[in-house]
């Protein structure tokens, strides 16, 4: 059985500069994905052309758009980029340009040109849930992601709150900490007793 050997993080994307590279349909999911996670992610879109609906969510949310064809400089000072054409000579180029400069990119279905894929992603205020299937079926990302967000309640940011706030009153040392509230988090798991919110 072949493992998913992919390293989940959470990127702070409003603090980083994001180049998408394309208008049109694909762009448009990566760019709908990326701003619904994170509304105030700081993306630069570049593109020959942009579909009405790209359009209008870019607007909605300040993106920066740049008409124009891709080329090497669209990459200065960007630390992540998202390459999203319907040309595959161009998407090839900018994975190579920005593996040239050490920039993490992720060519748009085309896993051998991915440094990171874009998974399915469950969000209840501070809670949030990364689904991967290693980049080979985002459907089914896409179905446990809705999965999760009927299962998981939408009151669980309350949870987790209140267990911040506990856990700055737990005495001892950290292991002694960890230890307290993992008893207490397991009766959740367990379904033994309802913790309240």
């Amino acid at each position: 059985m072949i493992k998913n050997e992919l390293y989940p993080i959470f990127l702070k994307v409003h603090q980083l500069n994001v180049l998408i590279v394309g208008g049109g349909t694909v762009a448009l999911e990566k760019l709908s994905f990326l701003l619904k996670s994170s509304p105030n992610a700081n993306v630069v879109v570049v593109s020959k052309e942009f579909d009405d609906d790209f359009l209008n969510l870019a607007k909605k949310y300040c993106v920066s758009m740049v008409k124009s064809a891709y080329s090497e400089s669209a990459l200065k000072n960007k630390q992540l980029v998202i390459g999203a054409t319907n040309n595959k000579i161009v998407n090839r180029e900018i994975y190579l340009d920005a593996k040239a400069e050490n920039i993490l990119v992720n060519i748009a279905d085309t896993p051998s040109l991915c440094d990171f894929y874009l998974g399915g992603i469950v969000t209840k205020g501070n809670i949030k849930i990364a689904i991967s299937t290693n980049g080979k079926s985002p459907t089914l990302a896409k179905r446990l992601r809705q999965f999760f967000e009927e299962v998981i309640p939408d009151n669980i940011d309350d949870l987790a709150t209140n267990l911040n706030r506990f856990r700055k009153t737990i005495k001892g040392d950290f292991q002694e900490k960890v230890s307290t509230l993992n008893s207490l988090t397991k009766r959740i798991i367990d379904n033994k007793e309802q913790i309240p919110l």
